[in-house]
């Protein structure tokens, strides 16, 4: 069958030709139908990910869309390796898999799930969002980030704060209050601090963070100067600032009631990530949530890969 290969440790998917799957107890075959592609999904595949599975050559993606031997269409996760979505056919546990709302098309539903559903969980099951609470959401104009605008506006956010590097994106959200900022600018990173200052000073219940770094560190540096006695959940979502580590001042801890978590693979639980799926996908198909996608064959596998990641790229395999 058709398929994108990883055949080594790093290396770029190409178009080939794979052994179709079997079944097997408690798996499932599925006809592929839709696959986008994520930063998780790129690092995983080409077994640079915690969780990747590193006996290779296997097939890329981690995700997709497509329909069940009785024609149901469904989303499912996690295929059973080396079988990755990106392929005309792949296997996954029958528990990974969630049927799809009838008025959801394909590449949306695929575009959709990854990021917003690691919005939900992050806001739900990490930060424990309620109803009438303050968001601040760093990184916001990429895909989970713009995503997580939509959740918090759904789940009935009070204040919605969103920063990032692009001012013109930034407007573009309907946040309540914005805040570019330019870390490689001089003194960039106290810029942004003394930017969020006035605006958070009322507080800030939960923090969305995708991108960590020097932007990180200034919201935290912030933190202490918002209203004392208020516990805000700081939550880590990804790195796309490309910096892994930063140094946190003990100052910060003990001068705030701020939380530090993470919300990923193995700090939320499957069946929480996919009761999160279910609920993004329910609501994108009542047009409650959006996302911009681009579209391209399975057999230009290749350019799909090296495209950016907004518009969102989904490899439409039947």
């Amino acid at each position: 069958m058709k398929a994108a290969i990883v055949k080594e440790m790093g290396a770029t998917p190409v178009f080939g030709q794979f052994d179709p799957p079997a079944a097997s107890d408690g798996d499932v075959i599925i006809n592929v139908s839709a696959v986008a592609l994520s930063k998780l999904s790129k690092f995983r595949s080409m077994g640079m990910h915690y969780s990747s599975d590193i006996n290779f050559p296997i097939i890329a993606g981690i995700d997709g869309v497509g329909t069940l031997e009785d024609g149901s269409r469904v989303y499912f996760a996690l295929p059973t390796a080396p079988y990755g979505s990106l392929a005309e056919q792949t296997i996954a546990n029958k528990n990974m898999i969630i049927p799809l709302p009838e008025n959801i098309d394909n590449a949306t539903a695929a575009a959709i799930a990854n990021p917003a559903m690691s919005s939900w969980a992050a806001l739900v099951y990490r930060a424990h969002f309620e109803s009438g609470q303050t968001v601040l959401i760093n990184g916001a104009t990429g895909a989970s980030g713009s995503l997580a605008v939509q959740i918090a506006k759904y789940l009935g956010a009070k204040k919605i704060i969103a920063t990032g590097r692009n001012e013109s994106k930034l407007q573009a959200l309907g946040a309540d209050e914005i805040i570019a900022f330019d870390m490689t600018a001089h003194n960039g990173k106290k810029v942004f601090e003394d930017a969020l200052k006035p605006v958070i000073a009322g507080g800030v219940d939960v923090i969305l963070d995708y991108l960590w770094g020097d932007s990180a560190l200034a919201i935290m540096s912030a933190i202490p100067h918002s209203s004392a006695g208020r516990t805000t959940r700081f939550v880590s979502i990804g790195t796309s600032s490309g910096q892994e580590s930063i140094a946190i001042p003990s100052s910060i801890l003990r001068a705030s009631t701020i939380e530090l978590l993470g919300s990923g693979g193995r700090s939320v639980s499957m069946s929480d990530m996919l009761s999160s799926a279910k609920n993004v996908l329910e609501l994108a198909s009542k047009g409650k949530l959006k996302i911009a996608t681009m579209k391209f064959a399975l057999e230009d596998i290749e350019a799909a890969w090296q495209a950016p990641l907004t518009p969102r790229p989904v490899v439409m395999v039947k």
